[in-house]
């Protein structure tokens, strides 16, 4: 990897880029830049890098501030963990295996998993399908013929983005019970939204990409250590190997574009010139820095909306999930993911010290994923300790002799945009009416919702529009990905 030898890359290019934004987007299109020869500085308002996507530290853990997974067919974000040497560290499922609890039901049959075989799509899930116990026989083969509707959709059709889908749902015959047990059961994890407020595009986009492509298209994968491992310090490690400057706790004040066709980007005792300039930031505070002229209607950034994620972080002092992860139907709790190892706590026996494998806490760290969280994402500590600990009893029955040894809250407001109908029409491309001014973000027009796979393509895309303007040759080793118009 960065220690190989790279004879297509120029030693020295003559062109300077700022990257503006140090979030997964802004490290692709960096990483990319720099590595076709230009010279590159990226700045980041944060103490980190890694944008929403990030660790912290909490009574000698380490704590990422959300869960966050992929899937087998996110290929931009596995370009990324391999240029950066992460994918060891962010491994996937040999096969999708998805643990779905129904609280509704009696004790002793309330599991059932959504898995695939080794077949050709669509018969990759079709004895999963067949055996789900949360469907009754009726709906398990509304929901194969609704699949195959939905595979045969145009992607490309711009009336898909005007509708919902959870009126596309109905008119194909899926109750509200099909709705719950399986199509939001993956859609709201993945989209941030239920169906009825998601845009039939990106919707259809999510399950034919990662349902009915390829069979392993929906194994999934996260990462076994913090994400500060991979998104900041082997991000860090990435770029200074390419050469690129990186400057954290660093504002930008303005981007304005100079006579000579370059551009100015103002910070705090610092002015940066540069032919090119890439904002990777959420399209407010792209908004904000736009100069006059840059989109035909730059107002529209504002009309993105945005949904929060909710996530709940349970320490117990004892094993209580024997599963790395598990959702759930009948209860508040969405996906409950185990963290012990990656935090840094270890597991042990409740009884005896209070100390585990080299002197840390014996215990299990749980990691409770609320997507579309509007009711949740304000609500007081206390309030949500009332609510989710009786649940998490519920769901998991060695929780209810452990203790709590500790129980706090992360709330990202703003964690994605939201994926309402009409929202494609809004998402810019990378390429501005300015010359030498790129625009990325999950948010820009990569075609997929705000995951961390669309974060890079816009990486790429912004990268690959700097490059040809630049005059600069496309690494060989970048991921190829077309940009959205």
């Amino acid at each position: 990897m960065s220690d190989e030898p790279r004879s297509d890359i120029p030693e020295t290019s003559g062109r300077d880029a700022v990257v503006i934004g140090g979030g997964l987007a802004g490290i692709t299109a960096a990483l990319a830049l720099a590595d076709a020869g230009v010279r590159v500085t990226l700045l980041e308002s944060r103490p980190r890098l890694g944008g929403l996507a990030f660790s912290f530290q909490r009574d000698g853990l380490t704590v990422d501030n959300g869960q966050h997974v992929y899937l087998r067919c996110c290929t931009a974000y596995r370009w990324f963990l391999d240029r950066i040497e992460g994918t060891a560290l962010a491994p996937i499922q040999n096969r999708l295996d998805v643990p779905v609890v129904d609280l509704a039901k009696p004790e002793g049959r309330r599991l059932g998993r959504l898995r695939r075989d080794a077949l050709p799509v669509p018969l990759h899930l079709g004895r999963s399908l067949a055996a789900y116990p949360h469907l009754s026989l009726a709906d398990r083969a509304r929901v194969g013929r609704a699949a195959l509707a939905l595979k045969g959709l145009d992607l490309a059709d711009p009336a898909l983005d005007a509708q919902d889908f959870g009126s596309w749902l109905t008119a194909h015959g899926q109750s509200a019970r099909a709705v719950e047990a399986l199509w939001d059961l993956v859609g709201v994890a993945t989209l941030n939204a239920v169906a009825g407020d998601t845009s039939l595009a990106l919707a259809a986009m999510v399950f034919k990409t990662g349902l009915l492509s390829d069979p392993g298209a929906a194994d999934i994968g996260w990462a076994h250590v913090p994400l500060g491992e991979l998104h900041d310090r082997l991000a860090r490690k990435a770029l200074d190997s390419a050469g690129v400057r990186t400057e954290i706790r660093t504002r930008v004040t303005s981007v304005s574009a100079e006579d000579n066709g370059g551009w100015t980007v103002q910070v705090p005792g610092e002015t940066l010139r540069a032919d090119a300039v890439v904002l990777a930031v959420p399209q407010r505070e792209t908004y904000d820095l736009l100069p006059d002229g840059a989109l035909d209607a730059p107002e529209r950034l504002l009309d993105i909306g945005t949904a929060p994620i909710l996530n709940l972080h349970v320490v117990y002092d004892r094993k209580v999930l024997d599963v790395p992860f598990l959702t759930a139907l009948g209860t508040p709790v969405q996906w409950v993911f185990d963290r012990t190892d990656a935090s840094g706590l270890s597991t042990g026996r409740p009884e005896g010290p209070d100390e585990g494998r080299g002197g840390r806490r014996a215990g299990q760290y749980l990691a409770v994923s609320q997507s579309a969280a509007h009711e949740d994402i304000d609500a007081p500590v206390a309030a949500l300790r009332e609510r989710y600990l009786p649940e998490l009893e519920r769901l998991l029955p060695a929780a209810r002799g452990a203790t709590v040894r500790d129980f706090f809250v992360t709330r990202e407001r703003t964690a994605t945009f939201a994926p309402t109908p009409g929202v494609g029409r809004l998402r810019p491309g990378a390429r501005t009416k300015a010359s030498g001014l790129y625009l990325a973000g999950a948010w820009t027009a990569t075609g997929w919702p705000a995951t961390m796979e669309s974060a890079v393509r816009s990486g790429v895309s912004a990268a690959d529009a700097a490059l040809g303007a630049l005059g600069r040759p496309r690494p060989r080793r970048l991921f190829a990905v077309e940009e959205a118009a």
